[in-house]
């Protein structure tokens, strides 16, 4: 779990510090814990990270360092893989299970069943699920295997170029097929669980759906969240009158 960085020509003459955080946008807190395990080299070296490399110079970085995850209890489970490599896991989560252990769910949720999958492999690491799905939503989870393939992907959520679509089966036939919903989606109140659409005190939501099939007054709709609030597709379609079914 490598990654290599070549210094070139025409580069400026930054030292291995700003390289690997200007270059491969290596953060200061994850800079910081492998300097300090040594995960660092130049040349094959351990390196002094304040040397300024020379061309055709090569750092490496190796993410490979062992964590502590026992705070997860491993439970065999059918894990339907859909996609791996050594740097990330991406698992088709059914209906019905959540993805963090909780009270209610201390030893059967996803992460549970990564946590023995990773002990059967080897990899020690901590179970760092990239996006959220709720219980009774199936779909596709990505488990990040290191720290920096996580802060990578947080990026990615942060400037929007990681997409997510979901799949609905919503009551009755919409009248605009295509569209986007605006409606700020708060706790209901005496709930901690519930969301319903507040006005005066929700957060901004934003849906963008189209239908992509109609049946006997049922409609299948794509969506696409612009923002990732608890429940957001089914609390913006029940609004409208067309709670989801599936």
């Amino acid at each position: 779990m490598e990654l290599k960085y070549i210094i070139q020509e025409n580069e400026n003459k930054e030292n291995i510090n700003l390289i690997l955080q200007n270059q491969l946008q290596i953060s200061t807190r994850l800079l910081t814990k492998l300097i300090k395990n040594k995960c660092i080299y130049l040349n094959g070296n351990l390196c002094d990270t304040r040397l300024i490399p020379v061309n055709c110079d090569i750092i490496v970085v190796d993410f490979s360092l062992k964590e502590d995850n026992s705070n997860i209890v491993p439970t065999c489970m059918d894990l339907q893989i859909v996609y791996e490599d050594e740097w990330m896991l991406v698992v088709n989560k059914p209906a019905g299970i959540p993805i963090h252990p909780s009270r209610m769910h201390y030893e059967n949720s996803l992460s549970n069943g990564i946590k023995f999958y990773f002990d059967t492999i080897g990899l020690s690491k901590k179970i760092r699920p990239v996006n959220r799905l709720d219980l009774y939503t199936s779909g596709l989870v990505i488990f990040a295997k290191c720290e920096y393939i996580q802060e990578c992907f947080i990026r990615q959520m942060l400037d929007k170029t990681f997409k997510k679509e979901y799949l609905a089966l919503i009551s009755g036939i919409l009248k605009e097929k295509k569209g986007t919903i605006c409606l700020p989606i708060g706790r209901k109140n005496g709930s901690i669980i519930e969301r319903c659409i507040d006005e005066k005190n929700g957060h901004p939501s934003i849906t963008h759906y189209e239908v992509m099939k109609e049946f006997d007054n049922i409609s299948l709709v794509k969506c696409q969240l612009e923002t990732g609030r608890t429940h957001q597709i089914r609390v913006h379609f029940a609004y409208l009158g067309h709670p989801v079914i599936r």
